[in-house]
């Protein structure tokens, strides 16, 4: 999983370097069998944001893009439109994506994360819960959160310190810190839709799109004991 990560990072056009960060010597051992660049870092750290922090403090690059190690299918388009987004605003010191929302369950369902952005695609803010609320007969765009942030070296040193608010602790979430704090992050949109590895059963239905995909089998009709998030995510990564 790890090595699917680090080949489609090492895709995206707007990255010089992608090094592996970890604290575990098994990990790194891993990484560097496929020949990733790695950094032992302290394992103390109480998220991954101190951890890249710990990394950057000692690199010169303007811009640091921490990329969750659980998606081996991240897009490498993907990185990029966050980057560019950046590159785009020096004013604005970190930045994510989000993903228009096609599930209706993923609404209302607290592991998903929304976004609202201004006319400037500027966050507003993160939630657990359906942002915007519509009201009878309304209707609006919702968005997902995809957790792949950009910071600006300057500001990633100083994020570990700024001061929790009551919203992060409310809602779980380390990027309303920024928000509470009076920092902008600036939102670009993406097609890709976020896979995480984080229980066996996504560790299979993974597993089952890299064995189509190396088949080159196409995708099943829904209703014919098909999965759609499968059928989903071979279309939108096939090749």
């Amino acid at each position: 999983m790890l090595e699917h990560v680090f080949e489609r990072a090492s895709q995206a056009r707007t990255l010089t370097q992608v090094v592996i960060a970890t604290d575990d010597e098994r990990i790194a051992s891993e990484a560097r069998r496929f020949g990733a660049r790695v950094r032992m870092t302290r394992a103390d750290h109480p998220s991954g944001t101190d951890r890249v922090a710990e990394v950057a403090s000692s690199d010169t690059a303007e811009l640091v893009v921490n990329i969750q190690g659980d998606e081996p299918l991240i897009a490498p388009e993907a990185i990029d439109a966050a980057v560019l987004a950046l590159l785009d605003a020096p004013e604005i010191p970190m930045g994510t994506l989000k993903k228009l929302i096609e599930n209706p369950e993923d609404l209302t369902s607290p592991s998903v994360v929304k976004v609202v952005t201004d006319r400037a695609n500027n966050a507003i803010y993160f939630s657990r819960s359906m942002i915007p609320y519509l009201r009878e007969g309304e209707r609006a765009a919702h968005y997902k959160h995809i957790g792949l942030y950009v910071y600006r070296r300057d500001f990633l040193l100083a994020y570990p310190g700024l001061p929790v608010g009551p919203l992060e602790q409310a809602e779980r979430l380390e990027q309303l810190r920024a928000l509470e704090n009076g920092y902008q992050i600036r939102v670009a949109e993406t097609d890709y839709d976020s896979l995480h590895v984080d229980t066996p059963a996504d560790l299979e239905r993974v597993s089952r799109l890299f064995a189509a995909k190396a088949l080159n089998a196409p995708p099943l009709p829904h209703g014919r004991g098909s999965d759609p998030e499968l059928e989903n995510a071979l279309i939108k990564h096939d090749g």
